[in-house]
């Protein structure tokens, strides 16, 4: 009996205390509660009332877009045709949304395409996504645009960048692989980093046209290698 008489006191003892911080704090308790579940509310709200529509829009006036860059239509893509916005536009409007963004990718393509590396550049740097593929494309023509500025340091670091950021898409890494080492061999005239480059092209990608192909540039590299 005793022993239950101490565990009631114990917990009335609990209570008490309980309530007494409850009096001591309800106020900034019910307000810190009150402020996160308006923040909460706020932001679903956000997302589905502004940031939903604004995508769908944006996705709606990039279509046609898409569809003369498809076409190579570039000026068209990149302007628009008067009736239906390109890309640029896109980006001015609907710059914060993923439509918006890819935009920048599709800009910086455009401008390569057109000769304006410099444009191409600013647009691509200010591009990025969780898709591995498209950034590393992106990383590509950067080393594209770079390249065409004669500015080859920075070129042979975004093919090298590029070969290695999505290595599961053989076919991409291997293509982007092989600029850099050819880049570094024929522009550089780095040799030893033109062989390294050509090994691991012929070690990672085997299989592929590159990868077949690596023998061969080394050997013109001085570099004979035969299967153990």
């Amino acid at each position: 009996m005793a022993e239950k008489k101490y565990e009631g006191e114990g917990a009335e003892v609990v209570i008490a205390r309980a309530r007494d911080f409850w009096e001591r704090y309800s106020k900034p308790l019910t307000i810190a509660a009150v402020v996160v579940i308006l923040a909460a509310a706020g932001w679903f709200g956000y997302k589905t009332f502004v940031k939903g529509p604004q995508e769908t829009k944006a996705q709606d006036a990039m279509f046609k877009a898409e569809e003369y860059y498809r076409l190579d239509s570039v000026r068209l893509a990149l302007n628009g045709d008067g009736l239906y916005p390109g890309f640029l536009r896109v980006i001015d409007k609907y710059g914060g949304t993923k439509s918006g963004k890819l935009a920048r990718f599709y800009a910086g393509s455009c401008y390569l395409k057109l000769g304006d590396p410099q444009n191409a550049i600013r647009h691509l740097k200010k591009f990025s996504t969780r898709s591995r593929m498209v950034q590393a494309r992106a990383y590509k023509l950067l080393g594209d645009a770079h390249a065409d500025l004669a500015k080859n340091d920075e070129a042979f670091d975004y093919y090298r960048k590029a070969a290695r950021h999505f290595e599961e898409d053989e076919a991409n890494s291997a293509e982007y692989l092989f600029t850099a080492a050819y880049f570094a061999a024929r522009v550089l005239n780095n040799k030893e980093e033109a062989i390294e480059l050509f090994r691991e092209l012929k070690t990672k990608f085997p299989k592929t046209p590159q990868g077949y192909d690596a023998d061969k540039y080394l050997a013109q590299l001085g570099v004979y290698e035969t299967e153990d």
